[in-house]
């Protein structure tokens, strides 16, 4: 009883305001397939904290959130199981890779290589409102798609953010499915960030658990309210969704490189 409420005495505004952030979060991330990571870094770094520990944080909320995002999706049939495990291993390898340069290595570099796959991003995010206006389009193969998700594990450590705008976005401009890209991309990151949180966890420890512990309340129950809204969303509407929230992310990060610079 008095650890509860020596508990509770420790939650203040930050951890509600947390736990909206959380649960906005993850409803757009498990709708859309991305925005997790860019809502929760863009609010964490206005805190002032060094960018190991936001990555970090962010992650280990995030564990509990995607997996009850990837479950949510499995049981609502929006899993395509081929993709799943194409996307899998190196999708982990590359959050490990990140995880390690990020924590050993700081930050000088991480902020170069954002605003660089930024500008992927926003092409991408442009090439998919136009898909959002034309005729249904003939999916395309997706080449390399290992070494996408190795790439995606990878900035999503290193950059706080990254998995959904660069796997999902590139899967979807080939023509793919919404619904099936966003399922399996959200099942996999579920491992994704466990590897990455794990990896951080041995190299920095765990600290700010009271945000930690809002985002990860917010996230879970949004979770199963995003799956379900997922396979209700006509396509063209998350065209148009996932097509925006990825050129306002992309232009945010260039603009505030830019900012720096000036």
């Amino acid at each position: 009883m008095a650890f509860g409420q020596d508990l509770y005495s420790q939650l203040d505004d930050k951890f509600l305001w947390m736990l909206l952030v959380g649960f906005m979060a993850q409803l757009v991330d498990g709708a859309l397939g991305m925005g997790y990571g860019v809502i929760s870094t863009t609010l964490l770094l206005s805190g002032g904290l060094n960018p190991a520990v936001i990555s970090g944080s962010i992650h280990t909320a995030e564990m509990f959130s995607s997996g009850a995002s990837g479950f949510s999706h499995y049981r609502f049939g929006n899993v395509n199981k081929k993709l799943f495990k194409t996307l899998l291993i190196p999708g982990v390898l590359g959050a490990i890779a990140g995880a390690l340069l990020l924590g050993y290595a700081g930050e000088e570099f991480s902020v170069w290589i954002r605003p660089v796959i930024s500008i992927y991003t926003l092409l991408l995010g442009i090439r998919i409102l136009t898909n959002a206006f034309k005729e249904k389009q003939k999916p395309q193969k997706v080449k390399r798609a290992g070494w996408l998700a190795g790439a995606g594990g990878f900035l999503d450590s290193f950059g706080g953010g990254g998995w959904g705008p660069l796997v999902t976005s590139t899967l979807i401009s080939k023509g793919r499915t919404p619904k099936y890209v966003i399922g399996s991309v959200s099942l996999t990151e579920f491992f994704v960030t466990m590897a990455s949180a794990v990896t951080f966890f041995f190299i920095l420890g765990v600290s700010h658990w009271q945000s930690i512990l809002g985002l990860i309340l917010g996230g879970v129950v949004a979770a199963p309210l995003a799956a379900r809204l997922v396979g209700k969303l006509p396509i063209k509407k998350m065209f148009i969704g996932v097509g925006i929230i990825v050129i306002i992310s992309s232009v945010r990060i260039i603009w505030m490189f830019i900012d720096k610079l000036t």
